[in-house]
Parts: C-alpha cells; sequence; structure tokens
C-alpha cells in the first residue's frame, strides 16, 4: 500500500517550519511542541506507508542516543547552582556535584536533534521521492538520485530486517548471542545486493546517465573556469563581511557577482539535460491547507526571530534562569504543524466473510 502524497512544494514550506524551531532554538517547550506535531503526522502518515516502520526504527534509534548523552553531559559537566547530588571528588571526570542545569543542557539539546529528524522522517512519508526529484534542477539531477537512493537506505534496511527477524522468530530462531546474528545478517546482506542489482538494472533500462548532450570541449572548460571563478568570488565575499565591516557594499557587491557567475554556470549545464514530463501536479484542498499552515507558522517563528529574538533564547546555565519562558501565541503556531495530520484517509478496511460455522 502506498502513502497518500501531497505536492512537495506544501510539504517544503511544511519541513521549513518544522525545522526553524530545531535549528534557533533550545527552549524545551517549543521543541517538545514540534515533537508533539510531527509525531502526530507521523503516526497519521504511517498507516498509509510502506516504510514508516524503518523510519520509526531510525527515530528510535536517535531517541536512544538522545538518552545516553542526556547522563554523559551530566556526568561531565558540573556547573550550576541547584545540586541533585553529588559523586565524590576523587572520582576522574565524573566527581562533583550533579546539578539540574547540566540536566536541562543535555535535554534540550537531544531534543532538538530529535525534533529535527522526526520532522525529516515525516517529510519522507508525505512526499514521494520521485515527484521531489523532478523539482530538483536539470544540472543536478544525477546527484539528485543518488541522494534520494542515500535517504532510503537506511529506512529499508531497517524495514527489511524486521521482518527477517520476525520470519526467523517464526522458525524458532532466539537471539541470545552474538553468534546468533548470523541468522539475522546473512539475508539481510543478500536482500540488500538483490536490492541494489534491481536498482542498477532498472536505472540502466532507463537511461540513467544516458541523456546529457556531450558539450565541446572549449565550452566544457569555460563552464568549468566560470565555476572556480564564481566559488572563489562568493567565498571572497562572505569572508570579507566578517574582515571587512566596513566596505559593507563592495564586498556585497562581490559575492553577488560570485553567485551570479555560479548560477549562469548552472544554467548553462542543465541546457545540456534533456528531460520529459508525463504527469502533470495539481493542488489539491490538501495541498494548500499544507502549505498555508507551513508558512503561518514559519512566519510567525521568523517574525518572532527577527523582532524578539528573546523570547527563543534559553540557556540553563547562571546568571541566567533554569526554566523557560513561553508565548501561548508562538506555541499556537507552531500546534498547527499537526493540522496535516487531519487531512489523511484513513485506509480502507476490507470486510472479512462470517462464517456461518
Amino acid at each position: 500500500m502506498q502513502v497518500e502524497t501531497f505536492h512537495p512544494v506544501a510539504w517544503l514550506a511544511w519541513l521549513a517550519a518544522a525545522a526553524l524551531p530545531a535549528l534557533t532554538t533550545r527552549n524545551p517547550l517549543y521543541l517538545a511542541l514540534v515533537l508533539l506535531a510531527a509525531g502526530t503526522d507521523f503516526i497519521a502518515l504511517g498507516q498509509r506507508s510502506e516504510t514508516a516502520q524503518g523510519w520509526a526504527a531510525l527515530v528510535r534509534l536517535g531517541a536512544l542516543l538522545w538518552l545516553l548523552t542526556i547522563p554523559f553531559t551530566m556526568l561531565t559537566n558540573h556547573y550550576g547552582q541547584i545540586v541533585l547530588f553529588t559523586l565524590p571528588e576523587s572520582w576522574p571526570v565524573i566527581g562533583g556535584p550533579i546539578t539540574l542545569e547540566s540536566l536541562l543542557y543535555g535535554l534540550t539539546g537531544g531534543l532538538a536533534l530529535i525534533s529535527l529528524l522526526l520532522a525529516f522522517a515525516v517529510f519522507n512519508l508525505a512526499v514521494d521521492q520521485a515527484r521531489l526529484l523532478r523539482m530538483a534542477p536539470a544540472f543536478v539531477y544525477q546527484s539528485g538520485v543518488v541522494a534520494a537512493i542515500a535517504v532510503a537506505f537506511v529506512p529499508q534496511m531497517a524495514a527489511s530486517w524486521q521482518s527477517i527477524r520476525e520470519a526467523q522468530q517464526v522458525r524458532g530462531h532466539r537471539f541470545r548471542g552474538v553468534r546468533d546474528l548470523l541468522p539475522l545478517i546473512l539475508p539481510l546482506l543478500i536482500t540488500a545486493l538483490e536490492r541494489a542489482v534491481q536498482l542498477a538494472e532498472s536505472m540502466e533500462a532507463r537511461g540513467f546517465g544516458g541523456v546529457q548532450t556531450a558539450a565541446a570541449p572549449r565550452d566544457r572548460l569555460a563552464v568549468q573556469a566560470t565555476v572556480l571563478v564564481g566559488l572563489a568570488l562568493a567565498g571572497l565575499g562572505l569572508a570579507g563581511l566578517g574582515f571587512w565591516p566596513q566596505h559593507r557594499t563592495p564586498v556585497l557587491a562581490v559575492a553577488a557577482l560570485g553567485l551570479a557567475l555560479l548560477a549562469w554556470s548552472f544554467w548553462r549545464q542543465g541546457k545540456r539535460v534533456s528531460r520529459t514530463s508525463y504527469r502533470r501536479w495539481y493542488w489539491g484542498r490538501g495541498d494548500r491547507v499544507v502549505l498555508v499552515t507551513g508558512l503561518l507558522a514559519a512566519s510567525a517563528w521568523v517574525t518572532v526571530l527577527i523582532a524578539r529574538s528573546e523570547w527563543l533564547f534559553y540557556y540553563p546555565y547562571p546568571p541566567y534562569s533554569p526554566w523557560p519562558s513561553f508565548q501561548p501565541i508562538l506555541g499556537a503556531a507552531i500546534l498547527l504543524l499537526a493540522v496535516p495530520a487531519l487531512l489523511v484517509r484513513r485506509p480502507s478496511q476490507e470486510l472479512m466473510p462470517i462464517d456461518p460455522s
């Protein structure tokens, strides 16, 4: 059963709105709301997706790493005023007071990571990768295909691992040690090799890599030189903003020139790639709702980030308060990210015949 897909542009707006809090704040209240909204969408979309199990395993792995970082931060950072308990000073590295501030710091750092990971999992469940690749510029279509395959690799392997383990358990296999991994790893490797061969054959049958027209040596050299010059000018302009802030206008002009050269070279390379489209995209009601909610949440967050950035600041160590602040309006904007869960239609249940006996 395939996942119900929406327009990629709509979900890109949703992803940007969900990623902004995880990238710009450590406030645990706002991050918890992002986690709640993304988790709601993940549960709703997971009922329609075959890869939801693999993404769930990846999210659980991220949560496990998060839980491991919390005691590590508590045991290695002894700064703070609210002492929970004290370890002997003679113990190396971990000896000393264990503070509430270090606990909150480890908690908020991992919360941002798991929120971002769950947001990307929701995005991959909602958007078909083939449709997302159609949005990639023509000059990077090969890299886009490779990136799409790499993104889907881990969830597919996790789903294969789960199905193989269940099949081996049905046959009576019980995991008791490292030696019992062989009946699980060997089928997993065989499945991965078969999938790789099938993927290579399908890509070759579709002519992957053979649709780019050959360019003249002089044209190819000119494009490569333009890319190098554009990168150099863009890097010089960005570095100049830090080294020569008093000459902001000429530095920005140099950076803009470098970006313009890069854009021209990319456009030139894209002209040599022929692409066909045989299926039009349509904007449905759900697409418009996802786009509007994503734009509203992102706009509210960016407005606060520019105008009232102190609302987003959180640092548990002194002289700041360990208790985070909260603005209900901003929290309500974050909760808009859970609206797409209401748009996902549940899979229809087939009626089972009733045994008359």
